[in-house]
Order: structure tokens, then C-alpha cells, then sequence
């Protein structure tokens, strides 16, 4: 039998449509799009490097007519668009594809060592190769950003001949040629040399360069370039911010500011939005009789949606927004996101008749749940469809948009658009309550408290050095509750990848950790082959997760890293992890929320000096 044909996935194409003649550069994921490779990132194809274009009409970063429209009505209100699209897929699907523009411009030739824009080679059409010794051009391995999200050419000129002028007419007046050269002696930036032919200069190494006041000290600050806009595109406010010299494929130079939510009741069939335009207007009455008579006023004939949905709908909006607060802010409304989807994994939809557009079915297992109590886990639900829609919010450079205030976003398009690129997941998963009663009890306990402020004092230092603006540092999420349970999820999605055979990275957590909430929900994270094959579901019914549950702490107690994991006062890259690392409990990122840190399994099951420590402890003692 004759296999099908790979399928190939979204191709990358430079500059415009293929209309325009311009060739196919690479292939990346849909999800990609969204996660790794969105609007204004850098990408590397083969030997040359491109930044994503970005979306705006006139020159798209593709088209919307080869994008899928995908509503999730509580997302979009929350970030205020109509609707989302998902990014093109194939080349079966997509005639236009990814456009992307040449980034950074300034090349290096390994041949002839001249450092110059890209056209100044005179490269052949469609080949990013030197004109004169005819071998592969390097782009510029360094690139400046700052933190309103700007990002531009390295001054090399300017570094090499410790000039403050910006002006590009007058870049070069030396009458030089600019080269760059590697001695080989070392693999550090000393042995990196920029030149001059003009005679004027000494070499300079670019040792020093990415010191955080190395262009701040030539009194050189960002222009607010944005290339991704197009290669002349500056912010019409101006910046002035310092620059910050950043490696081509540093995570700093593009970080994706991503909000998601659950598709859950009443907004849970992912259809369009049946009454868009008409919300503020349908806001103002707190009856349904006056709600009649505005349907009945804007609708000629039948109603698009009944009476009944239409209140139902309105009080699940009102329960998002703040009493007396005209204008609710945007943190609120993300914090009520979050609640009423813990709300509803809590209640689930047992009553309901589920139809067959319904995308959010949980049921409580059938089994007996009192064999969970000794285990201080309560309320398990078996979520057996879910539908989760992330959507690319904006973009930030050099600083985390999670880890500070107030911080600036850079937008996806000049113009104010009415959607965003998304993705939808469709999956299952497994949800599940630690008893109030005894959490409460544990988390008040001195030696609990007293590790986790280390870690929270650990990860505070840490977003307090990585921010320009100290005042602008947001507190650490770091408490008992949250670490607790973000430990837990994470030795949760080790056993099911052991037990169920999922892939660790194919599964996510999702923390609902605060005051009022203690859940985490277990789910498939893609949409593939691994995703709503019923095997999740089964790990809930109570007797199976209570084996789960014993099994992945008594895997806890241990770590092939031991004593050295168990005994360390910081973990992980930011140091803000305590008895953790990549042989016990950390994931792939893609699974995780807070990217591998705020974790301690000692709070699971507590350390040969502090047994007390562990939540779990009762249950290996017994």
C-alpha cells in the first residue's frame, strides 16, 4: 500500500504574496505562529534570518481570507476584538502564506570579511550570497532593542568608531568600508574584531557591547524602529529609551503576551458572537421585559438567540465585572476569567443535555470519592471535552510582560485591528480540589511558610534585577497554595505520561491557586492524535487517581539527583526553585505556566529533616 504524502505545514515567504514572485523560504507550525514565530519575531531559515511582517492592511503578515475564524465571546471581550483567526496551515490550504521581511540587513562575508547592508553584495536574485567570492552571506549576529519594544540595526560604525551619530545619511563619512573579522583564538566576543578601511580607527573587539550602559554611554538611545512594519518604520511618538545589544536568537528579543481561556458555559459552542454590536446597548437594562423590546426594536422577525440565552448571557457577563467600577480593568476581568472557569470545572454540566455543538462536557466520575480523602484530594471531575483558545495578545522585548507593571506592549498592527491571531485546542482532561480544611492547616505552618518565602524572596531578587524600573516589579505569585499545587500538577503529568502513555509534553497545567481557589486541571495540550482519545478521562475515575496520586509522590521522594536536589537552597535558572530539577518534576515549557519555576517537592512530601513539610506525608507514612 502507497503511503500518503508528508504533509508539509506553513511555509514562510519573503516579502509579499507569491503573486508578487517572491519564493518560499521555510516551513513552522501553526502554533508556532503564535507562540514562537508571531509578529515581529526573528526567524532563521537556512543561513539567512527574517522578521515576521506584521498585520495590518496593507501589508499583512497573511491573508485573513485563508484564516479560520474562531470565536471564544469571553477572550474577545477581554481583549477587545470581535473575533480571532487562526494562522494559514499548508500549502494544500494556503495560497499566501507567512510574509516576512530581511532582518537584520547588515551582513558579513566569511570570504572577504566585509560588514555591509545585504543589497550592498549585490546578491543574485533570491540568494543571500556575495556577489564577488560568491559564498553564503552571515547576517549580523547582534541587534539592540529596548523596552518599549523597538528593535534595530547594532551601530557598528558608531561602536567602532565611538561616535553618537545616528544619522543614517551620514553613517560612514569616514570614507571607509566597514569588515569584521574572527581571530579563532577564543569562542568569546574579544575575538569577534570590527574594522574600518578608512585608517582612522584601531580595531575594536565587541567585547563590552552587551553591557547595559555600553550604547547608553555613547549617548546612543533608540530611534523606535519597527521593521517588521517595514524597513523605514519608526514610531511616529519617538522613543529615546537606552538600547540594549541582544544575540539574534535571544528569547529577550521577542517574548509573545499570551491570554487564554476555556470555553465554558454559556459561550461554550464556539459559534459567533449572535448579538455583536449590541452589548453595551443590551447592558443597560436590568429586566427582561425591556430586553424584548429592544430585540424586538433592532430584529426584524424571529430573534437570533431566545430571550431566556439572551439574560442568561448578560448575567454571565455582569459576574465578570466590578460592582460600582464603570471601567473594569483589564486584570480584573482576567482574574474573573479564571474564577468562573474554576466555578464551572467545580459544578460541571452533569444536568445539562449536552448537544452536539457543545464543546465543555464535565461530568463527576461515577466511583466512590471517599478513597480520595485520606490523600487531602477532593472534588475530581472528569472534563471529557474541552476547547481552549489562546490568542496572541501582543509582544514584548527585554522584559517579561508577566513580571512587571504597567510594562509596554508592542502591538501587532499600526492600526487598531478587530481580531487576533489564536489557536484553538481541542482536548480532555482531569480536574481536581485539594480539602480547604487542610490546606488551610498545612500552609500555616511555620516551617512551610518560612521555604516558601525563600523561594518568593529568590524570584522577587530575580524580577527586581531584570527590570530597568524597580517600582514597576510586580510581587512574586509565589505562596504554599500556589507551589503546592504547581508541584503537584507537574508530578501528576510525569505518572500520566508513564501510566497513559501520553507524551509529558502533549499534556498542560492550569493553576487556580488564590484564596478562594485550590484546583488544577490536567489537559491535552494539542490537537493531535493525543488529544481527546478518552485515556485522560479514565485517569480521573476516583480509585484510578487515587493510585495515581500515591504512585507520583512515592516517585517524589525520590530523584536520581539526590541528595544535591533535595538539599539545595536554589534551583533552576532564576533560582527560584527549591527541591527541583529536570530529573524529578520539571517539564517541557510547553507544559507549564510558569516556565519551570515556583517548584518544591519537598512541600509534596517533605525532607528527612522536615517530614512535617509535606502535604502528602500523612499518606507515606501510612
Amino acid at each position: 500500500m502507497t503511503p500518503p504524502p508528508a504533509r508539509r505545514r506553513r511555509s514562510a515567504a519573503s516579502g509579499s504574496a507569491p503573486a508578487h514572485n517572491f519564493p518560499r523560504r521555510g516551513t513552522v507550525r501553526r502554533a508556532q505562529v503564535i507562540t514562537t514565530y508571531g509578529v515581529g519575531s526573528l526567524i532563521a531559515v537556512d543561513h539567512e534570518s527574517f522578521i515576521v511582517s506584521g498585520l495590518d492592511e496593507a501589508d499583512r503578515s497573511w491573508s485573513p481570507d485563508e484564516s479560520k475564524v474562531v470565536h471564544e465571546r469571553r477572550l474577545a471581550r477581554l481583549l477587545d476584538v470581535d473575533h480571532f483567526r487562526l494562522p494559514p496551515a499548508s500549502e494544500d490550504t494556503s495560497k499566501d502564506g507567512l510574509r516576512v521581511r530581511r532582518f537584520p540587513l547588515m551582513h558579513s562575508c566569511p570570504e572577504c570579511n566585509e560588514l555591509q547592508p545585504h543589497r550592498d553584495f549585490s546578491p543574485p536574485r533570491g540568494r543571500s550570497v556575495c556577489g564577488t567570492c560568491e559564498v553564503d552571506l552571515v547576517p549580523s549576529r547582534f541587534v539592540v532593542a529596548c523596552e518599549a519594544g523597538h528593535l534595530d540595526e547594532f551601530p557598528y560604525w558608531q561602536w567602532l568608531h565611538r561616535s553618537t551619530d545616528r544619522d543614517a545619511a551620514r553613517v560612514g563619512k569616514c570614507g571607509g568600508r566597514l569588515g569584521m573579522r574572527t581571530t579563532g583564538r577564543t569562542s568569546s566576543l574579544r575575538s569577534i574584531i570590527v574594522s574600518c578601511t578608512c585608517g582612522q580607527v584601531p580595531d575594536v573587539s565587541m567585547e563590552g557591547s552587551f553591557r547595559r550602559n555600553a550604547l547608553k554611554d555613547l549617548r546612543l538611545t533608540c530611534r523606535g524602529a519597527r521593521p517588521w512594519l517595514g524597513l523605514s518604520a519608526t514610531d511616529p511618538k519617538g522613543c529615546g529609551l537606552p538600547l540594549r545589544t541582544l544575540q539574534r536568537g535571544s528569547s529577550a528579543v521577542w517574548q509573545p503576551v499570551l491570554k487564554s481561556a476555556l470555553s465554558i458555559p454559556p459561550w461554550s459552542n464556539g459559534r459567533a458572537d449572535p448579538l455583536a454590536g449590541h452589548w453595551e446597548k443590551l447592558r443597560r437594562y436590568e429586566d427582561s421585559a425591556h430586553v424584548a423590546v429592544y430585540l424586538d426594536a433592532v430584529f426584524d422577525g424571529e430573534w437570533p438567540v431566545s430571550l431566556d440565552e439572551v439574560m442568561s448571557l448578560l448575567a454571565a457577563e455582569r459576574e465578570e465585572d466590578p460592582d460600582g467600577e464603570a471601567a473594569p480593568t483589564f486584570d480584573h476581568r482576567y482574574r474573573a476569567l479564571r474564577t468562573k472557569e474554576y466555578e464551572r470545572l467545580r459544578s460541571g454540566n452533569d444536568e445539562s443535555g449536552h448537544s452536539r455543538d457543545e464543546q465543555f462536557v464535565c461530568e463527576t466520575p461515577l466511583g466512590d470519592q471517599s478513597v480520595l480523602r485520606p490523600l487531602g484530594v477532593t472534588g475530581p471531575m472528569l472534563v471529557k471535552k474541552l476547547r481552549e483558545v489562546r490568542a496572541l495578545k501582543a509582544f514584548t522585548r527585554l522584559v517579561d510582560a508577566e513580571s512587571t507593571t504597567d510594562v509596554t506592549e508592542m502591538p501587532l498592527s499600526q492600526t487598531s485591528l478587530r481580531w487576533l491571531p489564536a489557536m484553538e485546542v481541542k482536548g480532555e482532561g482531569v480536574f481536581l480540589r485539594l480539602d480547604e480544611t487542610r490546606l488551610d492547616t498545612w500552609e500555616k505552618a511555620t516551617a512551610v511558610a518560612a521555604r516558601v518565602e525563600r523561594m518568593r524572596t529568590a524570584h522577587q531578587r530575580v524580577l527586581e534585577q531584570r527590570a530597568d524600573d524597580p517600582s514597576r516589579v510586580v510581587p512574586s505569585p509565589a505562596t504554599p497554595r500556589m507551589v503546592l499545587l504547581h508541584t503537584l500538577a507537574h508530578v501528576l503529568i510525569n505518572e500520566w505520561s508513564l501510566e497513559a502513555g501520553y507524551p509529558s509534553a502533549s499534556l498542560r497545567e492550569r493553576l487556580y491557586a488564590a484564596d478562594d481557589m485550590a484546583g488544577v486541571l490536567v489537559y491535552t495540550a494539542t490537537s493531535d492524535s493525543a488529544g481527546s482519545l478518552g485515556g485522560l478521562v479514565a485517569q480521573g475515575e476516583p480509585e484510578v487517581l487515587d493510585r495515581s496520586v500515591r504512585s507520583a509522590i512515592r516517585r517524589a521522594e525520590w530523584c536520581s539527583s539526590d541528595p544535591l536536589c533535595m538539599e539545595a537552597d536554589a534551583a533552576g535558572s532564576a533560582g527560584a526553585n527549591l527541591a527541583a530539577c529536570h530529573a524529578c518534576v520539571m517539564l517541557p515549557e510547553t507544559s507549564c505556566e510558569h516556565n519551570n519555576i515556583l517548584l518544591d517537592r519537598a512541600l509534596l512530601v517533605g525532607t528527612p529533616e522536615q517530614p512535617g513539610l509535606g502535604f502528602f506525608t500523612p499518606v507515606l507514612g501510612g
